[in-house]
């Protein structure tokens, strides 16, 4: 764009058009996303699961190795009989490297320590705090996923569905064990800035399975040195075939297939929109507390997840397009 006398001229490039057209993003969710999104949800709602299973015999950091790990090689594995190409150069591997810290070393790390302090139900409802960071993130970094009134409502909705659904399923003493509560709104943050940080991978042209691989590649180097660090052992080849479990399919589902969803999405969403799977997590960590577990749900349990419902809706644009059409 340049100014004439007339006023503002714009300078018809093919070259930006395309450019614009790649990086587009899709503020309301087709059935392809909201898809996309309900899988991530039922993939990251079972790692607390997992992780909580593996506790008992693992410690935090040994966890969190195993799980980049085997997801690097799953990826690995799948990158090469699909074709996919993995870049080789310096800039896109230090891109990986960034989004491997802000979205598996950090988070990862002190979402385990912190679950040690305080449960599966805390943890999950002080992650569901992610798209509020999100939308404050994205608002000042990404110019196409502003602030809106319909996000800030619909991720309060949300938020408030989520706390609904964890208050009856488990005992949740707010404000007890802080340290680990402030731990686990760390990882949410640091969960809203690989959002963000993400998108550029979209605009680099790589595909979301390489990236994936890319990030969980760097994940594994990095989390070695970490156990070295703070003397964190291996897992003993006494560990039971439950906990056994629970680290493959930490591995190979919620976080190799978990991060091909996750990338796919973001580049088609966008970070606030992908980000809302945060406030699913309660509910299939609820769902999964009765098919396993043998839990029962309260009216309370239905209500939250109603709000949760309203508040996606909301945050995408279709139920308030007709009576707020200026939102």
């Amino acid at each position: 764009m340049y100014e004439t006398a007339t006023g503002p001229r714009t300078i018809s490039c093919p070259y930006h058009a395309r450019f614009l057209a790649m990086s587009a993003i899709k503020p309301r969710m087709g059935a392809r996303e909201w898809a996309m999104l309900l899988a991530l949800a039922l993939l990251w709602g079972g790692s607390f699961f997992f992780v909580e299973i593996a506790l008992d015999s693992v410690s935090p950091l040994t966890i969190v190795c195993l799980r980049v790990t085997l997801a690097a090689v799953a990826l690995w594995c799948g990158s090469l009989l699909a074709g996919v190409r993995i870049p080789r150069d310096r800039r896109t591997w230090a891109a990986f490297a960034v989004m491997a810290v802000l979205n598996n070393v950090v988070p990862f790390s002190v979402i385990a320590w912190g679950q040690q302090q305080i449960g599966a139900a805390l943890a999950s409802i002080l992650n569901a705090t992610t798209p509020f960071l999100t939308i404050l993130v994205a608002a000042v970094c990404l110019p196409d996923e502003r602030i809106t009134p319909n996000k800030v409502v619909g991720a309060v909705v949300g938020f408030f569905g989520v706390a609904l659904v964890v208050r009856g399923n488990s005992a949740i003493h707010v404000g007890q064990d802080l340290m680990a509560q402030l731990a686990i709104v760390g990882a949410a943050l640091s969960y809203a800035c690989a959002g963000v940080y993400g998108r550029r991978f979209k605009r680099m042209g790589v595909d979301p399975i390489a990236v994936a691989t890319g990030q969980v590649t760097m994940s594994s180097l990095v989390l070695p040195l970490l156990m070295l660090v703070f003397g964190s052992a291996l897992p003993s080849t006494s560990i039971g075939p439950t906990v056994w479990m629970a680290l493959i399919a930490l591995g190979l589902f919620s976080t190799a297939l978990a991060y091909i969803l996750y990338f796919r999405l973001l580049q088609s969403a966008g970070a606030t929109n992908l980000l809302l799977v945060t406030l699913l997590i309660p509910v299939v960590a609820a769902v999964l507390g009765v098919a396993v577990l043998g839990e029962a749900l309260h009216p309370a349990d239905y209500a939250g997840v109603a709000l949760i419902g309203v508040g996606l809706l909301t945050i995408d644009g279709r139920l308030l397009i007709t009576a707020l059409p200026r939102l």
